[in-house]
């Protein structure tokens, strides 16, 4: 069984499916933003109680 019912040979078609539509190079640029975007969202959380703490 896989993801919520969804089994592996269901996961690949919809992997190919969606190579196919945006294609290898689009979807490593898509790969690098989203994990830049999740590098500075953590960096920004990390950062504010200590901005909190240095207020007060």
């Amino acid at each position: 069984m896989g993801f919520g019912g969804i089994s592996m040979p269901q996961l690949l078609i919809i992997l190919m499916i969606v190579v196919f539509l945006f294609g290898t190079k689009r979807l490593s640029s898509m790969g690098e933003d989203l994990g830049g975007a999740l590098k500075g969202f953590r960096k920004a959380v990390k950062d504010e109680p200590e901005a909190e703490t240095k207020k007060v």
